[in-house]
């Protein structure tokens, strides 16, 4: 399988196709994504009805062709274009996908704006779920795994309730699918002081708490983890108080991917979770379609083995291959800030890497193998 999803692929007609697409515009032909692929595919009915084939295997003449479903969710409001399973497989998931199946509790769609939001809020879960999978990362549902799988509630205000607060508890991840809004996002990150904030973004962030819970708590990478970054035992709600009255600490770019990185260990993970993710994706799809990082004709400094070198867990190969990566990603977002900057735009990433969080990094990228 591998490491990263098609952000682009071909329908069989030959037009380009992209990871939302659910039709091909030349063609007309019927497109999805196929989760055991990572990719988008195009499909031809079956004659079992409701079942579809991929349109390659068809045309392959292959003695037995396997049959898949839709997404029972592709007419509805967040128009999901991803496959559920073959007619061989145990599904488990019924007339859902895999994505689908997370959500735990999803908006109210008679209040107005919510289903525009929600399936906004939906895109952006799905190129996380992608990634993971393609990643190798256990996604469990919690129908699977009731105490410990992975689900999404996806909640808005409503006059007489609590504001839904966007974080992760016990595996729930819940999103306010008010910041699918872009100007009320823009409100909280200005209100916030964030250089950044993104759908997407809160999707990477809190999976990243999820993902400690699963892979470091309890695990041989815990003693390493504390001490990159630091004791998760300490007060988590009096050191967000602490944050958000105080500030970070003055020299936090020193040590911390971002601000909000400084408040608590468990952040700093989650941010530092979030910015692997951004990397690779990113850079995956720069290669897709043709933008070759070792060819930009910006340079940078490189980072090298010896900031890596008096990590715990330190290993010459693996923290070569790291470095090949973050190397790129620092030229690639360099130009991506130079392009932001000459459309008026913010840029596309306002962080600057240190050793710090360079080893922090490299304990994530570890992690996730």
């Amino acid at each position: 399988m591998p490491n990263s999803y098609s952000h682009r692929s071909h329908c069989h007609c030959g037009q380009v196709v992209f990871f939302e697409n659910n039709s091909c515009l030349r063609c007309g032909s019927a497109l999805a994504f196929c989760p055991d692929q990572g990719r988008i595919v195009s499909l031809l009915p079956s004659d079992i009805e409701g079942r579809w084939v991929l349109h390659r295997d068809f045309a392959s003449d292959q003695p037995r062709i396997d049959t898949w479903q839709r997404c029972a969710n592709l007419d509805s409001a967040i128009q999901c274009n991803w496959l559920v399973g073959r007619t061989q497989d145990q599904n488990i998931t019924g007339d859902v996908c895999l994505a689908c199946a997370l959500n735990v509790t999803t908006p109210d769609l008679e209040q107005s704006g919510n289903p525009e939001y929600w399936r906004l809020c939906e895109i952006a879960k799905r190129r996380l779920i992608a990634q993971l999978l393609m990643l190798g990362l256990p996604v469990p549902t919690r129908q699977e795994e009731p105490l410990t799988g992975l689900g999404f509630e996806m909640l808005r205000w409503k006059p007489g309730e609590d504001s839904p607060v966007t974080g992760h508890k016990a595996g729930i991840i819940t999103i306010d699918i008010a910041e699918a809004d872009p100007a009320f996002r823009e409100q909280i990150r200005q209100q916030m002081q964030e250089p950044y904030r993104a759908l997407l973004g809160h999707c990477r962030h809190e999976s990243g708490h999820y993902y400690w819970e699963r892979l470091v708590n309890n695990s041989p990478w815990l003693d390493v983890c504390r001490q990159l970054f630091g004791d998760e035992r300490q007060n988590y709600t009096a050191a967000l108080e602490h944050h958000y009255n105080v500030g970070p600490p003055l020299n936090w770019q020193n040590c911390y991917i971002s601000s909000y990185a400084a408040s608590h260990p468990w952040e700093d993970w989650a941010e530092t979770w979030a910015h692997f993710l951004h990397m690779t994706d990113t850079l995956a799809a720069a290669n897709q379609v043709g933008i070759q990082a070792d060819t930009l004709a910006l340079q940078t400094d490189p980072f090298t083995t010896d900031q890596l070198s008096d990590c715990p867990f330190y290993d010459v190969e693996g923290a070569e291959t790291f470095l090949v990566m973050v190397n790129r990603w620092v030229r690639l977002s360099s130009v991506l800030n130079v392009l932001a900057r000459s459309m008026g735009q913010p840029d596309s990433y306002p962080f600057v890497l240190t050793t710090e969080s360079l080893k922090k990094l490299y304990l994530v990228a570890c992690v996730v193998g």
